[in-house]
This record gives structure tokens, C-alpha cells and sequence, in this order.
């Protein structure tokens, strides 16, 4: 038996120009952290060579090539491992549509909890390659590359992306009380609304190739991410409010459908209620709202906005093994 445990992750400023249709022109930068929810894989050997696989649904069968679950087969033939395997995964947050990055988080568990097995250890640059190129090129997924890295470095990170497809990772360098008391001062809440990432990011990305003011909302989007990096270095931990409010109202003119008059409605109760800035967390129409605001000022707001409250703390690790019995 052996398990990884790998962290979701909050985006913050720049989603979106982590696409490749806007970076590969513009470069593109996003800063992040990981979180202290996460996504479970374990796999075991299997008594004879069949593959049975536990997620949201049950797949047993003979072959790779009879999994419906594509990056679970991707991710197979990728490693080489063709049966005689009982995978099963778990994890402390809905697994889709919630903007927290959960596919990749999985994919990136995956890869992590394979190589495991094949006795072998994989590094965080290689699996957030690989997960990059399971799920964009080999599965065709319309997304971009920050989960990936967020996912398998863990921390709170500014992420560049860059015109050769090439990803740098910069850790945010901030003093330690202050870093505690940014994530004191987030608050986030559950919208119950789910929905698919991909949709909502192949439609941006299409929008934004042809769309000149498109695109300045990107750059700036980009640029805000490196402002928030230098304020955060700073000590000027309030600009933080401040910027996640001018990015949510760029990201909200990159494609139509990002927003709602419910979640229009929640933002604005909060920010009425003592909230400096705020977003939503993910690609958009549904999954988490995360605002900032003085602690002092948390109970109004969730009053205000009367949705469940859930609370998430920084996590420094990316993906790692958990527990290790290749007997």
C-alpha cells in the first residue's frame, strides 16, 4: 500500500494568463498558495492482473485501454503500468467544480503515488510536467498550467509562464507573522454551485486570441500578480484587499458567464459588511468565494452573506508520499 497526499490550492491574482494562447504571446504570471485540504491516491497490488479503480464511481477491468477515467489512463500508460493495480482516491473537498484546482491536484497525486510503486522517486518539477502534459496535450483538456505546479510545490508562490512553454516558480518572501496574519484575515465560503472549469476557459481563451482589451485586462491581471508579490514582500499585507478587487473586476470582462447575479450579490454584501477585496475562486460561476477583511470583521460578513463558511489555512508541502509499504 502506498498513499500520496497532494494540496488543493487558492489562486489569487493572474488566472487566465496562464493559458497557452494568451502566455505563449505575453507570458503570463499567477500568484498562489496551496491549502491545507487535500487529495488522497493510494494503490495497492492486485491479486490477480485486472485494474480496479475507486472514485466517484467503481471501474474494474482488464485494460488500460477499458478505462473511462482519462487521466487515470493517460496516467497508466504514461508510467508504463498496464494492471495488477486497485487504485483508489478520496479527498477533503468535492473533487470537481469547485475552483480549488482538484483535477490536477489528482492527476498530480497520481503520477506521484505511480512512480511510488515503480520504486521510484519523482520530483515536483516532473510531476507538474507531467500532469501538464497528461492533461492538456494527451487529454485535450482546455486548460492552463498553475494547478499543476501549485499542486506539486505547495507554498505560497508567484508563477510565471512563459512564451517557450517554460514555468518559473518564485516563492513570496514575507516576514512570518505577517504571512499568519494574511491567512488570518482570508475568509472563504461555499456557494454550492459546482460547475465545469473547462467550458468557462475555452470560451476565455478563444475570446481573448482576437479581443485587444481582452488581453490588456490579462496583462494587467499579469501585472497585479507581481504587484502583489512586491506589497506582500513589503509588509503592505491591506493592498492585498485592494488588488484581488481590481483583478475580480478584470477577470469578469475576459468572458461572459464568470459571474452571477447570486455571486454579484454575495460580493457585494461582503464588501458592504467590511470586506476589502475578494474573488472567486477558480475559473467562475460557482465553488468558492474567498474575501479579505480584518479579522474583526469576518462575523458581519458572514451574516452579510450567509453561506457556509470554511475555513483553510497556507500549506508550505506540495505533494508527497504519505505512507510507503511497497511489500
Amino acid at each position: 500500500m502506498i498513499i500520496s497526499q497532494t494540496p488543493l490550492r487558492m489562486s489569487f491574482v493572474g488566472g487566465g494568463s496562464d493559458l497557452p494562447a494568451f502566455y505563449r504571446e505575453h507570458g503570463g504570471a499567477v500568484l498562489s498558495t496551496a491549502i491545507d485540504k487535500y487529495v488522497y491516491v493510494s494503490i495497492n497490488r492486485k491479486f490477480d492482473q485486472g485494474i480496479r479503480l475507486a472514485y466517484s464511481r467503481t471501474e474494474e477491468v482488464q485494460s488500460i485501454a477499458e478505462i473511462e477515467h482519462e487521466l487515470v489512463r493517460a496516467a497508466f500508460d504514461m508510467r508504463g503500468i498496464r494492471g495488477g493495480v486497485e487504485i483508489t482516491t478520496t479527498a477533503d473537498i468535492p473533487s470537481r467544480g469547485t475552483g480549488l484546482g482538484s483535477s490536477s491536484t489528482f492527476t498530480v497525486g497520481l503520477l506521484n503515488v505511480l512512480g511510488a510503486y515503480q520504486g521510484q522517486h519523482v520530483s515536483a518539477e516532473e510531476l507538474a510536467r507531467g500532469s501538464c502534459e497528461i492533461e492538456i496535450e494527451r487529454c485535450g483538456q482546455p486548460i492552463g498550467k498553475q494547478d499543476q505546479y501549485a499542486a506539486a510545490y505547495g507554498g505560497l508562490n508567484l508563477i510565471e509562464f512563459h512564451p517557450d512553454d517554460s514555468v518559473s516558480l518564485k516563492p513570496v518572501i514575507m516576514p512570518r507573522d505577517l504571512r499568519d496574519l494574511l491567512e488570518q484575515r482570508l475568509i472563504v465560503f461555499y456557494t454550492g454551485i459546482t460547475r465545469s472549469a473547462s467550458a468557462i476557459l475555452a470560451n476565455q481563451s478563444a475570446e481573448t486570441g482576437s479581443d485587444r482589451a481582452k488581453q490588456a485586462a490579462l496583462k494587467r491581471m499579469v501585472a497585479l500578480a507581481h504587484v502583489m508579490r512586491d506589497e506582500l514582500g513589503r509588509g503592505n499585507i491591506d493592498s492585498f484587499g485592494h488588488i484581488l478587487a481590481e483583478n475580480w473586476s478584470l477577470k469578469k470582462s475576459l468572458t461572459s458567464g464568470i459571474s452571477s447575479s447570486d455571486i454579484d450579490g454575495w460580493y457585494d454584501r461582503a464588501i458592504g459588511a467590511g470586506a476589502l477585496g475578494g474573488k472567486l475562486l477558480g475559473a467562475g460561476q460557482g465553488g468558492f468565494m474567498m474575501f479579505y477583511a480584518p479579522r474583526e470583521r469576518h462575523e458581519d460578513i458572514a451574516n452579510a452573506v450567509g453561506l457556509r463558511q470554511v475555513r483553510f489555512g497556507f500549506e508550505p508541502l506540495g505533494s508527497r508520499i504519505l505512507f510507503y509499504n511497497p511489500r
